[in-house]
């Protein structure tokens, strides 16, 4: 079997929610397995490019008062927003493998660092239990408090060019949370826009061998990214090829050829394209479909990328018209939405981009966005005034 360009990019329109808008951020998020949240804003972004729903009430509610959503630490130690039947998944498939090199790093940074052997850092562990059992949600400041060591200081890389000085509360922290002990729960400190989560005690969840758990993971990756390459899904979980491999032949995955002659591969049962109606999106910075293959070719032209990606890979802002990414977008300082396109899509395209952004200004109503990871695209958007498009 043959898989088109054409007919991926009319599949990822459909699978990814951006051609037929789903009914809840629920749904968005099961769409394409996660949603990136290392930027707390691509959270809501992303959702909202994919459901309409006005404002970040939604999300808000999904996170802090349903619970429906989970924010974890999942593939390559990136941080997360799935939903919550989601979760055990993705910690048995690849948190608790991050979390065990986390830690081995850990202890050779904190023994070098600062003198702090693993005894040391069990009873700092504990303590930072015991505080979130009393008090129920706190802030890492706050834990700071509650748990004085958390705010030592180590020295990583000592006596090299690039030595600096790290709290132990970070690693800490994000270790816990890899193995599954403590989560980022509570509603932030200030805004939607905010990254200062309050952490809790996190709920019990069933347990999966990491074989089921992987094989559910790629099953999913599979539905939303499908046909993807054994390289992009080893890029994307952060697995061996041979984890890969074994959890591709778990699900019965079948391969198909590619326009660029490569094989990809898709579900069993899954093997129809879709054909949406022309449709544009403008996706937030680190959103999860232009992350979701290490190949991009065939969605996102090479010349595009200078302009689109930070120098640690980390795409900002995107514009997409029929399943490709034809430019990129960003705000001015007064919050005005404006974007600009890398290539000549066509008349439809412009005029669609138009009604897309002026969707996203209405949604953002008047607060203003600024990338954790800034690109050149989206630079130049926010600092020329002399016009978009």
């Amino acid at each position: 079997m043959r898989m088109t360009t054409a007919q991926r990019r009319a599949r990822l329109g459909v699978r990814h929610l951006l051609a037929e808008r789903g009914r809840s951020v629920e749904e968005a998020a099961g769409a394409v397995v996660a949603l990136h949240g290392t930027d707390p804003a691509t959270v809501f972004l992303s959702a909202a490019a994919r459901t309409g729903t006005p404002g970040p009430g939604p999300m808000e509610r999904a996170l802090y008062e349903d619970r429906t959503l989970v924010r974890m630490t999942g593939m390559r130690r990136t941080i997360f927003v799935v939903r919550r039947e989601l979760a055990p998944v993705i910690h048995h498939s690849s948190a608790l493998a991050v979390a065990v090199k986390e830690r081995r790093q850990l202890l050779q940074h904190f023994e070098r660092g600062g003198g702090f052997d693993g005894a040391w850092i069990a009873r700092v562990e504990g303590a930072v239990l015991a505080a979130l059992r009393e008090h129920g949600e706190a802030t890492a400041a706050r834990l700071g408090e509650l748990v004085p060591e958390l705010r030592e200081q180590i020295v990583y890389a000592p006596g090299k060019p690039y030595e600096a000085k790290q709290g132990v509360g970070t690693r800490l922290l994000f270790l816990m949370a890899a193995e599954g002990l403590i989560v980022r729960q509570g509603r932030p400190a200030g805004s939607w826009v905010s990254g200062q989560h309050r952490w809790a005690l996190a709920p019990e969840m069933p347990v999966l061998t990491v074989r089921e758990a992987q094989a559910e993971l790629v099953r999913r990756w599979l539905w939303s990214y499908g046909p993807g390459t054994e390289a992009d899904l080893k890029w994307w979980t952060g697995w061996s090829l041979g984890d890969v491999r074994k959890a591709l032949h778990a699900v019965g995955a079948v391969p198909v050829e590619l326009d660029d002659g490569a094989t990809g591969h898709l579900l069993p049962d899954d093997l129809e394209a879709g054909d949406p109606e022309p449709w544009a999106a403008l996706l937030p910075a680190l959103d999860p479909t232009p992350m979701g293959w290490q190949h991009r070719d065939w969605y996102l032209p090479r010349e595009h990328r200078a302009e689109l990606f930070d120098r640690s890979g980390n795409v900002g802002p995107t514009v997409w018209w029929n399943g490709a990414v034809v430019g990129g977008w960003g705000q001015r300082g007064d919050g005005e939405v404006v974007w600009r396109l890398l290539e000549d899509a066509g008349s439809d395209a412009r005029a669609a981009v138009e009604r897309a952004a002026a969707a996203v200004t209405t949604w953002l109503d008047g607060v203003t966005v600024t990338p954790r990871f800034r690109t050149p695209l989206e630079r130049a958007l926010r600092e020329d005034p002399s016009g978009r498009r």
